[in-house]
């Protein structure tokens, strides 16, 4: 499918304002996105829009949070409007590296951060939203749009500063290159088969036990081949819930675990030799996400099981000290954590260079819609795997997207339509509007 024919038309315009939106779901009611640490979670979003002077020409991202605090994150979006109001849109799509450095160089929102925290996701949602742009005037999909670039655009993108030591932009352009002979291939076979999927749906932590073993037949049913349960509140029901899951779909499902962040480096030793037993395909989240040398010590202690996290770090220097350190099997990568499709780029060519699987984190109101086109990216593009790896899905809230994600036998079908997926649908936007949409009134 050609989309480029209906791609609007750049030339001249400017970006007159920076819209934004607290949306939020009431997800807590049935305990959707429950786990140890977030029992309540009501799944939002912090909505930006870069709106141009062309009528139809406009860029869409948004921060993902849980409820209380999507204010505090709309705000932050609030505050960078005056960066980009009266930009060239053709500036902007151009030099999407040299518009996000603006964004993370700017010295007193800098001190914020730097680079983590609200600020920092705020300037992610709106690079995003650049990319989201771009992607439309070309007529592409965000993943397409990034896997048809040149070796030296991408690094282009990339601020390199503070990864050197790890990965050098020569060394991101001999990845890249090596690709470059096989990305039609791996474009044909991505829109022939599809990306692997796997599920958290069965495994919310608020979930009774036969809902839990219902939803996983259900998914196993579904085609997919690897389920997430979360863990972390209590050992007992941990190893009865691992039992259950594991008697209920086989030895041939793997099952993965979240703790969210639950335990200090010691629980977390200790409790995870209790589930060992139950072929565990990941433990995600063990420990705080910051603990660099925790996660080394319990990916140490409780080997063969693999440790993972990523979905809480907060930027490309955090997943390069945990690839030096090896303090993870696995990684998360999470597309409204960091400041944006740039920094996820590094992330992925980092780990392409140290040889770190990505299972990029989704699930929440619209993340599963946005990663998509990151891992697919990454498999055209940068690594050139994807049976190896798994993007999570969440059967929640893809039916207010404009392009919401096509999961079918457990695989996501490559999205066709131009652009990042992230546009929310107007009739959503304002029965979810907090606080006074129809659906909180």
């Amino acid at each position: 499918m050609n989309h480029a024919a209906s791609a609007p038309d750049a030339r001249a315009a400017r970006i007159v304002a920076l819209d934004t939106l607290d949306v939020r779901f009431p997800t807590s009611r049935e305990l959707d996105g429950s786990d140890a640490m977030n029992p309540d979670p009501d799944y939002s979003a912090a909505c930006v829009t870069l709106r141009s002077d062309q009528p139809g020409l406009a860029g869409h991202g948004f921060v993902f949070t849980i409820g209380r605090g999507n204010d505090v994150q709309k705000a932050a979006l609030d505050a960078l409007a005056e960066h980009v109001v009266g930009l060239s849109v053709e500036s902007i799509v151009n030099d999407l590296g040299g518009f996000a450095r603006r964004l993370t160089g700017d010295s007193q929102l800098r001190w914020l951060g730097p680079e983590k925290g609200v600020m920092h996701m705020a300037i992610g949602a709106v690079v995003n939203a650049a990319w989201d742009l771009a992607a439309r005037i070309k007529g592409k999909p965000l993943w397409r749009y990034i896997a048809e670039l040149s070796p030296e655009e991408i690094v282009a993108a990339i601020d390199f500063r503070y990864l050197s030591d790890a990965l050098t932009p020569e060394e991101a352009l001999t990845l890249l290159r090596d690709a470059v002979p096989h990305r039609q291939q791996r474009i044909e076979q991505l829109l022939a088969e599809g990306y692997p999927a796997y599920t958290t749906s069965p495994g919310w932590l608020g979930y009774g036990d036969e809902k839990m073993q219902r939803l996983a037949r259900e998914a196993v049913a579904d085609g997919f081949r690897t389920i997430k349960l979360k863990v972390g509140l209590d050992v007992a029901d941990d190893v009865r819930r691992c039992r259950l899951a594991r008697e209920t779909v086989g030895p041939d499902i793997a099952i993965a675990i979240d703790a969210n962040q639950r335990w200090d480096v010691p629980d977390a030793i200790a409790w995870l030799k209790q589930l060992i037993a139950f072929d565990i395909a990941w433990i995600e989240e063990p420990t705080s996400p910051d603990d660099i040398l925790g996660h080394a010590a319990i990916r140490r202690a409780v080997a063969p099981m693999p440790v993972s996290t990523g979905e809480h770090t907060h930027n490309r220097v955090m997943f390069k000290q945990l690839f030096q350190a090896g303090a993870v099997d696995l990684v998360q990568i999470d597309a409204a954590r960091v400041g944006g499709v740039n920094e996820n780029l590094a992330i992925l060519l980092l780990a392409a260079k140290f040889d770190v699987r990505v299972f990029p984190h989704a699930g929440g109101v619209g993340l599963c819609e946005l990663v998509q086109h990151l891992a697919m990216a990454d498999f055209v593009a940068i690594s050139g795997q994807k049976e190896d790896r798994a993007i999570e899905f969440v059967d929640h809230l893809h039916e207010h997207f404009v392009d919401p994600v096509v999961v079918r036998d457990g695989r996501y079908l490559a999205p066709l339509a131009p652009g990042f997926s992230a546009q929310m649908k107007d009739a959503s936007l304002q029965e979810y509007a907090y606080p006074l949409g129809a659906a909180w009134r």
